[in-house]
């Protein structure tokens, strides 16, 4: 997603010839890193895949759903640096202890640390002139970045800078040249994107110690910092600098802060640096530092932070012959567990949306919920891999729905940004609760679906009046009301199970608006008027970026948005024949979509657009008519085109993980299509064997037998040895445990039957409901 206009590149355009005769180039080869430790799953992951093209990924220093991601930044030069740092860059400005990961728009950035040497400077520079102040130039050949670590050698200064991180705290180490002006400045002014600084503070407290505050505004339109930092080495001399000029004194107060620490160095002498966070006060910051980092190790917190990053990695343990694909798969776990970040202290106390302070409320308090991307896939990881998280997740989306009267729609550091449509929040509560969470107070997660739903925001209010948003009174109207819809599925099947027959109904109903939007002349979902009728002109390929009818995306690309009844898709468009023709014409026809289409849409396979999340289950949906072979060609294409281990090897904004998510699902053999159904389609797998470790010492494993880039269809499926005569397995067969064997073969043998399709039914069973394709 994003806000913010600018060329739009499409890379690798999509004419599937090679994959619908299902042939391929082997790429990659056997590397020297093979030999290395074997779960030390940390070696693959490169986090500079992403961090080219339009990935926006974070390169720095963290570890996993940290609140703390130290790391560099660049001056901020326009949409791809969203994340703070772009790899066509060389200049750097210093080391925020806040970045976002894959996001669209720019935010965070807070508290820059920057160590030079030489004339006392209180800024960088500006991007006119970007040596004008202490920045620096920097290569890649002297850059080193992994899990829970960041070097980098400043040009300029002949400073090697270390980073690393515990949960709340950032750890620097800058080694210094003999210099008498080696000098560290801690600029509050300066963020990333959208962010502006309202009011700052920094005091020094005692002879190591510094504390304030950064209160901003951007994206996150009320965000209160609260940082502390502790120096290795007392502080020689402090000078102080806001709007004003030069200040006297121990404290400066203002919009744009800035100090510089001077010291006298010999030389390779290290000065480490100890920065603490808190959303609630910096003697918080401070005990955090206490409780996480209270010794002055750099290494040990080093190796700790690689070791969490290895438990996390480890919870899939994958075999491939070729080590580029273990890069692929390991770095997208390792960007599926930056986001969300822990929004706490220590101790458990965070300030709310509502800006109160909240002691200890029984949970890790969650933010960075990019929900309109994750909850497609990233969130049905978690509950496989990350269950141990899910119920702080949920926990911590119905404080914020307490808090401020609806779930989060993308919460930002205790702010709703109420960015992207639809209330996503609203499957992923949902499907918690349907998979057996029960660390969450269920009737609560239950109100908070149905006042969520029952606002009068973003269309909702004609779409309880109308059954639909009409085109002239709400933007985006169509993706909206298709975004309701799947969530409203969610809704009436979690009524049903709570014995709310009323509300199960209405829910049912407008999970069905999708079909109003469907024009059986044109076999498109299109705008409607107030008067009911579908808006004119009509030209399927055009895009308006925020002001159109379609959410980064076009009717090409949204016709498909109906994950929660692809039956009912099928019977609009005539049938599996007619659907069949219809969807394949999806991934080959091309048009203009016009000046103001939006630079997300990218990685197009015809109109497909792997590089933002709307099409992102539609390759699967060839099995709900009987075609899976057709989705093996199509997802193995999409895996070995858009996914590469190099810099700009991920194909459009990452997003807070799900870019990765479908990444790691689809290389397993299987994808959610319907987020909050339980349900995994099968489609054809990149790896030939992952074990994926479960709660109570249970591994469900996937075999893929005579796998290569050529065999990319299934030609028969076992699980736990009994053949599965379906292009599904169920989240419950997974958490049991278990073996699901796959026999690959280079052509579309198609013995797998399809889905099981059965007439609607006006209710929902205890387990998952045939509306999903399956009758349980």
């Amino acid at each position: 997603m994003f806000q913010v206009f600018l060329f739009k590149k499409i890379r690798k355009p999509g004419v599937l010839l090679l994959a619908i005769l299902g042939l391929s180039v082997i790429q990659g080869c056997s590397s020297p890193q093979e030999a290395a430790v074997e779960d030390d799953f940390a070696q693959y992951v490169d986090p500079y895949i992403g961090s080219d093209y339009h990935g926006h990924v974070f390169v720095g220093a963290n570890v996993p759903f940290g609140a703390v991601q130290p790391g560099p930044t660049n001056y901020i030069k326009g949409w791809d640096w969203c994340s703070g740092y772009h790899y066509s860059d060389s200049i750097m400005t210093g080391f925020s202890q806040l970045h976002l990961s894959g996001t669209g728009i720019g935010d965070l950035g807070d508290v820059l640390i920057s160590p030079y040497t030489g004339e006392l400077l209180f800024s960088p520079g500006t991007i006119k002139e970007p040596l004008a102040g202490y920045a620096s130039m920097y290569s890649h050949e002297r850059e080193k970045v992994e899990p829970g670590y960041y070097e980098v050698d400043l040009l300029d200064y002949d400073i090697n800078v270390k980073l690393t991180a515990s949960e709340r705290v950032s750890f620097h180490e800058y080694t210094f040249p003999e210099n008498n002006a080696s000098r560290i400045a801690i600029n509050l002014e300066l963020g990333i994107g959208w962010d502006a600084p309202v009011d700052t503070r920094l005091e020094q407290i005692n002879d190591t110690t510094l504390a304030g505050f950064r209160h901003s505004k951007g994206w996150a339109e009320d965000q209160e910092l609260y940082y502390a930092i502790i120096l290795s080495r007392p502080i020689e001399h402090l000078d102080l600098h806001t709007d004003q000029g030069r200040i006297e004194g121990n404290l400066a107060q203002g919009r744009d802060v800035a100090g510089v620490i001077t010291y006298a160095t010999a030389g390779e002498e290290a000065i480490q640096l100890k920065v603490g966070i808190s959303p609630v006060s910096h003697e918080a910051a401070l005990k955090n530092i206490e409780s996480e980092i209270p010794h002055w190790d750099f290494s040990q917190v080093k190796a700790e932070a690689r070791e969490k990053w290895n438990n996390e990695l480890g919870k899939i343990k994958i075999d491939v012959p070729d080590v580029e694909t273990k890069r692929k798969f390991y770095t997208a776990m390792y960007h599926s567990f930056i986001a969300p970040v822990l929004f706490n202290d220590h101790d458990g106390s965070y300030r709310g949306t509502d800006k109160k302070i909240y002691q200890n409320p029984g949970f890790d308090n969650y933010s960075v919920f990019s929900l309109w991307d994750t909850y497609r896939a990233n969130h049905p990881l978690f509950t496989i891999v990350q269950p141990e998280k899910v119920n702080d997740m949920i926990n911590s989306m119905l404080a914020i729905y307490e808090q401020q009267g609806k779930l989060p729609v993308w919460h930002l550091m205790g702010n709703e940004t109420n960015c992207m449509v639809g209330y996503s929040a609203v499957p992923v509560v949902s499907d918690a609760f349907f998979k057996g969470f029960d660390g969450f107070d269920e009737q609560l997660a239950f109100e908070s679906v149905l006042a969520t739903s029952t606002n009068d925001e973003f269309g909702l209010d004609e779409l309880k009046e109308k059954g639909y948003i009409p085109a002239d009174k709400e933007k985006e109207s169509v993706s909206k009301a298709l975004e309701y819809a799947i969530s409203d599925w969610a809704i009436a099947r979690f009524a049903e199970k709570m014995g709310d027959s009323e509300n199960a109904a209405y829910y049912h109903d407008r999970s069905r608006a999708y079909e109003k939007y469907f024009d059986p002349e044109t076999r498109f979902m299109r705008p409607i008027m107030s008067n009911g009728e579908f808006k004119s002109p009509f030209n399927p390929f055009q895009s308006v970026h925020e002001v159109g009818d379609y959410t980064e995306g076009n009717a090409w690309q949204y016709t498909w948005m109906v994950p929660h009844d692809v039956q009912g898709l099928i019977d609009l468009l005539g049938g599996d024949d007619a659907f069949e023709a219809k969807f394949d014409s999806f991934f080959v026809v091309s048009g203009d979509m016009g000046a103001e289409a939006s630079p997300d849409i990218s990685g197009l396979i015809g109109q497909y657009a792997q590089g933002n999340e709307p099409s992102h289950h539609a390759a699967y949906m060839y099995a709900f008519a009987g075609r899976q072979w057709k989705t093996a060609e199509k997802v193995r294409y999409i895996m070995d085109e858009f996914y590469t281990d190099q810099p700009d090897g991920i194909i459009g904004n990452e997003d807070c993980g799900q870019m990765s998510a479908w990444y790691i699902f689809s290389s397993m053999g299987f994808y959610p299509v319907n987020p909050s159904c339980s349900v995994m389609v099968l489609g054809s797998p990149d790896l030939d064997r992952a074990e994926v470790k479960l709660p109570g010492d249970k591994t469900f494993t996937m075999i893929a037998h005579n796998n290569s880039k050529e065999n990319i269809y299934i030609q028969s499926a076992t699980l736990n040895g009994a053949d599965l005569e379906r292009s599904y397995i169920t989240y419950k067969e997974i958490m049991n445990g278990g073996v699901l064997e796959f026999t690959m073969e280079i052509l579309p043998i198609n013995s797998l039957v399809r889905l099981r399709k059965t007439a609607p039914l006006k209710s929902y069973p205890d387990s998952v409901s045939v509306r999903c394709g399956v009758n349980q």
